[in-house]
């Protein structure tokens, strides 16, 4: 969405306001005497809430199970190790 900029005072006194547009997705800047000290952003859903949404969505199935971390393997198919490759480079 967008952002918005608004100063420590209006900040102080219209908290709930700002919060809610946060809540909605806005970007809040916070300035003081017109420079930006700060920002209040939304939070980021989860992995879980967006496989959850994407489920509702039809998009995919889930089992409700925490996703594995994905491990990429590197395969060495060649005779030389990678450190003799990057010190080759560098003469």
């Amino acid at each position: 969405m967008s952002e918005i900029r608004v100063g420590t005072r209006e900040l102080k006194n219209r908290l709930s306001e700002y919060l809610r547009r946060v809540k909605a997705g806005q970007t809040i800047l916070v300035t003081e005497r017109g420079k930006t000290i700060g920002q209040i952003v939304p939070v980021k859903p989860t992995v879980e809430e967006r496989l959850r949404g994407m489920v509702e969505a039809g998009l995919v199935e889930w089992n409700d199970r925490k996703p594995e971390p994905y491990q990429p393997a590197a395969v060495n198919r060649g005779t030389r190790q990678l450190s003799d490759l990057v010190a080759e480079g560098r003469e």
